[in-house]
């Protein structure tokens, strides 16, 4: 009888540790948040992204590099989604164009999630690093863009056991990069169990060939990564504290925390204005409703921008917001010249005018 009453008050304590958690996590994931509509003037979708663009950058010249055909874990895909690079034209807002995969490399299996571009200043040439998951692996792959032939050419393939959930990159040069993981464990069982414990032991890992190294923790999900203008911030999403971290770039490459800013979402991707150094995100303004998938009742959109971040009080400005009618699951925002380019982890993309 008395492992009986043990047994029954166990499960019961569990039951009610369980509860707890399941409110926490609804409250984490802003569960019970509905959102009011706020459209940009004059929108449309892109053509020919039909199956995400879970990540996109512009580069100076115009030019939008986006990743799409992101299959994940636990949320809607299309079975027919090939994973891909497209180019899409800001200046022209022409329809993108798929860029060609030449080398070594298995495009049957490319499944691109996080992207980033940098461009080496002795020669102009600009390299495109991918987060990519082929057989739910973590990796990152380092392509040359030769933008003459629209052809990503593959130069490497970087593994590392401290890589083990990849979700976005910022490279600081030819091979190296800092890079957030989404989660601490890498079984699916595991990884819920973590997101419900809310378990805070996320990190960014810096890469470069001479060393790799977990270079910021203490993190329940790290997610979009980017880096400041004059190259000695990096920013980091908090995604469930429902934070920016500002992160200052040492010398041995490590990372001190400088500050957090409040962005009331659970923002994804980052992107930064060159010019004026403003962030800006694709955000997930209810969590639950995305983590479930609903497209009957779906996840909605919001695109947040960050403006002096760096001061005493950050401007943080909700510029466009949907309820999953015209865009489900926004992942990343970017501007140029008067344009914004909102992307989404399995849907659509949105060409709108600020102005």
């Amino acid at each position: 009888m008395g492992k009986l009453v043990l047994l029954a008050a166990f499960g019961v304590a569990l039951s009610a540790l369980v509860g707890e958690r399941i409110i926490a996590l609804r409250n984490l994931s802003l569960a019970s948040r509905e959102l009011t509509k706020n459209h940009l003037p004059n929108c449309r979708l892109v053509k020919g992204i039909e199956y995400g663009s879970e990540d996109l950058t512009i580069l100076e010249d115009g030019l939008a590099l986006i990743s799409t055909g992101l299959k994940y874990p636990g949320l809607p895909c299309n079975p027919d989604a090939v994973g891909k690079i497209v180019v899409l034209n800001m200046r022209s807002g022409e329809n993108p164009i798929e860029l060609k995969i030449e080398g070594d490399f298995d495009a049957s299996s490319f499944n691109p999630h996080g992207i980033s571009v940098y461009t080496d200043e002795k020669d102009g040439s600009r390299y495109l690093f991918v987060v990519n998951h082929p057989h739910s692996n973590s990796q990152v792959d380092i392509f040359k863009f030769v933008e003459e032939k629209n052809t990503l050419l593959h130069l490497k393939t970087v593994k590392h056991e401290l890589l083990h959930n990849v979700n976005d990159i910022v490279a600081v040069g030819v091979d190296s990069f800092y890079a957030t993981n989404d989660h601490y464990f890498t079984f699916e069982v595991l990884k819920l169990l973590e997101l419900l414990f809310s378990i805070s032991w996320c990190d960014v890992v810096y890469y470069s060939p001479e060393e790799v190294k977990s270079v910021a923790g203490g993190f329940p999900s790290t997610n979009g990564i980017n880096i400041s203008p004059n190259k000695r911030y990096l920013y980091v999403s908090d995604i469930m504290n429902h934070r920016i971290a500002v992160m200052e770039i040492q010398k041995d490459n490590t990372l001190s925390r400088v500050k957090e800013v409040a962005v009331g979402s659970l923002c994804d991707n980052i992107e930064v204005d060159r010019e004026t150094g403003d962030l800006w995100s694709g955000c997930h303004p209810n969590g639950m409703k995305f983590l479930i998938g609903d497209l009957n009742d779906p996840p909605g959109s919001e695109v947040i921008r960050i403006q002096n971040i760096h001061s005493e009080e950050p401007v943080v400005t909700q510029v466009y917001a949907d309820d999953g009618r015209v865009l489900i699951g926004s992942s990343v925002a970017a501007p140029y010249k008067g344009k914004l380019l909102i992307g989404t982890v399995y849907h659509k993309t949105l060409y709108c005018d600020l102005n």
